[in-house]
């Protein structure tokens, strides 16, 4: 399978892998996954970062470098991905959840997520609850 790892996901598979379900650290962990992140997803932390989220604490670089240190692949945003949020129905409000959305429907990648609002939409999306 390849995935496309949401932002909290991505999050604590960098840094709170216990937040985890078992099965999917032991997905993310498979050599033989293709694991990706979003390019919009390191925009969303350098945002929140410097807007002084609490919950955004990582420094975008390090969150960066360190899910290439683990051998994640780093998915770009082309225009054509962009503009598939507009056949998106509007079941969530946050732009950056909708592009990544868009950007799993145009690749094909399953997206893996705990947000239950993405979780709603079709397509290619996996539910990855915390375990607290």
């Amino acid at each position: 399978m390849t995935v496309l790892l949401d932002t909290h996901v991505l999050l604590w598979a960098l840094y709170e892998p216990t937040r985890l379900t078992p099965s999917t650290r032991d997905l993310l962990e498979d050599p033989d996954e293709q694991v990706w992140f979003s390019a919009a997803t390191i925009w969303e932390v350098s945002i929140k970062y410097s807007l002084g989220k609490p919950e955004f604490t990582a420094n975008p670089y390090e969150v960066r470098a360190e899910a290439l240190r683990l051998g994640f692949r780093e998915l770009p945003v082309d225009g054509l991905q962009a503009a598939q949020v507009i056949a998106l129905p509007r079941l969530h409000t946050d732009p950056f959840d909708r592009l990544l959305v868009a950007q799993a429907t145009a690749t094909g990648f399953t997206l893996l997520t705990a947000d239950a609002q993405i979780i709603a939409y079709p397509g290619p999306i996996k539910a990855s609850r915390d375990r607290s």
